[in-house]
């Protein structure tokens, strides 16, 4: 096994793709993750494949598109030991599997054993790897909700601001980083000759928005980019953007209020990109970097006042929820041309891209494309790419229920749980600069990302268009028939 590669997947939480400097964002301040392009690529399209936590994770994690095996819901997990799942792969491959940090793919109530040799979840510097895990964000010091509380406008906004220290809120994903650097620092030391592979997700820039010095005060205000529009502005979107915007009660905000939030945001993703650099440079210090592959990327995104709206939502797929983050950084031994690359590519590709590197075949029918040949200089990767979310009429179980008022999600679950049609199934499909939304119960929607980069005139209805939403159609089609199931490995007596 000396001549495998390391892999270290380092994982953001509802990081957009525009929040990062190289991608044009001129108030973001993200050295290291713009010095990828020095000996990497960094995607300007890829895309999620639900654009909320455990589907997608679930889904880039086995190279599986979330309708194929049902994981639709933040509360539908792998709960069968036959799921496929890179990590359970790798250690079979005999890696060294370390998992640091979130969670959002197997039940809380299981351990980890087939998973990794090593899990931490930041609550403790202890392997937890046989024990169900702790809830990430911490839940000391939660003030009990009164009515006025509601009845602020802030209190739907998920906006803190800036952070005394990095004692409380954010403490966990230091202590993470810690967890990973101390593993590295071990690996040096151990004759063990399994290679690693590192799967490090940590929970910024996920709101609410807060962010201590230094990181806090390094975005320039005056750089921060102008917001989209107030959905209530637009025409011919879906109802669920419309339902939510008018219940976060940010309707009064001042440009300046969105400006600070969105700002907090870049701050939170500078502190991501400071810990990524911690990360490399341990990787150097001890001989490891030059044979590691790694990956930076996120599960989903942010609309961050984006149409009046923070925070994200399960069936949309405008580009600041579903279009993410996606870098790599490969070991030497793989050919590589460094850019910026438009080339159209989802998260689901990251199983087979590993597989291919580490030159292992993966042992379930997956989805993904290996992403190596783009690394090496293509621009053509995948002629179409997805992202889904939603559920059906009287899906009761995907409306993820149990929050009332004083919960600051309350606006988009409270939604979810409308038998309207809110909240119900869609799919989107990019090909080229086009994207296209089929919705089940409602209006389809078409922007075309030439004409219209902020998504902002839906031209479903434009006959100027028709002929391009036949050949969507018979394409989302295929996509459907290709990956809408397979069959379970093994054979089972009869």
């Amino acid at each position: 096994m000396d001549n495998k590669p390391n892999i270290v997947l380092f994982v953001a939480d509802q990081m957009r793709c525009d929040s990062m400097h190289h991608m044009g964002n001129d108030a973001s301040v993200t050295p290291h993750l713009d010095s990828i392009l020095k000996e990497g690529i960094s995607f300007e399209n890829a895309y999620c494949q639900n654009p909320v936590c455990v589907p997608s994770r679930c889904s880039f994690l086995t190279g599986l598109y979330p309708h194929t095996t049902g994981h639709r819901t933040m509360h539908y997990l792998q709960r069968h030991e036959d799921e496929p799942n890179i990590l359970k792969e790798m250690k079979q491959n005999g890696y060294e599997v370390i998992w640091i940090g979130r969670n959002d793919v197997i039940p809380g109530d299981k351990p980890k054993t087939n998973y990794c040799d090593e899990y931490y979840d930041g609550t403790t510097f202890e392997n937890q790897r046989d024990n169900s895990n702790s809830f990430f964000f911490p839940k000391d010091n939660l003030k009990k909700v009164t009515d006025d509380d509601i009845k602020n406008d802030n209190f739907y906004s998920f906006y803190i601001g800036k952070l005394k220290d990095s004692e409380g809120y954010g403490k966990q994903d230091w202590n993470c980083i810690q967890s990973a650097l101390d593993y590295i620092e071990r690996k040096s030391k151990n004759s063990n000759s399994k290679p690693f592979f590192l799967y490090c997700t940590i929970s910024f820039p996920h709101p609410p928005y807060a962010c201590e010095d230094p990181w806090y005060s390094m975005i320039k205000r005056h750089l921060v980019p102008v917001r989209r529009p107030n959905i209530s502005t637009l025409k011919d979107r879906a109802s669920m953007l419309y339902s939510i915007e008018s219940k976060q009660n940010l309707q009064n905000w001042s440009e300046e209020r969105f400006t600070e939030l969105r700002a907090t945001y870049l701050a939170m993703v500078s502190r991501f990109d400071h810990q990524f650099g911690m990360i490399c440079n341990k990787l150097k210090e001890l001989n490891f970097y030059d044979n590691t592959n790694i990956f930076v990327y996120s599960d989903h995104g942010d609309y961050t006042g984006d149409y009046n709206i923070t925070e994200k939502v399960q069936n949309c797929f405008e580009n600041p929820i579903s279009n993410i983050p996606l870098l790599i950084k490969p070991a030497k031994n793989i050919k590589v041309k460094p850019r910026k690359t438009k080339a159209l590519a989802e998260l689901l590709d990251i199983p087979a891209t590993i597989a291919d590197m580490c030159h292992i075949n993966l042992s379930y029918t997956q989805f993904g494309k290996s992403l190596v040949h783009v690394l090496s200089g293509d621009e053509i990767h995948k002629d179409a790419v997805f992202c889904e979310g939603g559920r059906i009429h009287g899906e009761t179980q995907a409306m993820e229920k149990g929050h009332n008022p004083t919960s600051p999600y309350w606006p988009r679950l409270s939604t979810q749980s409308s038998e309207g049609p809110e909240h119900t199934k869609a799919l989107m499909c990019r090909m080229g600069n086009i994207k296209y939304t089929m919705r089940l119960y409602e209006k389809d929607e078409l922007y075309d990302l030439d004409k219209d980069p902020l998504e902002l005139v839906n031209q479903i209805d434009n006959p100027k268009y028709q002929d391009i939403v036949l050949k969507f159609k018979e394409r989302i089609l295929y996509y459907y028939m290709e990956t809408a199931d397979f069959v379970p490995q093994g054979r089972d007596q009869r």
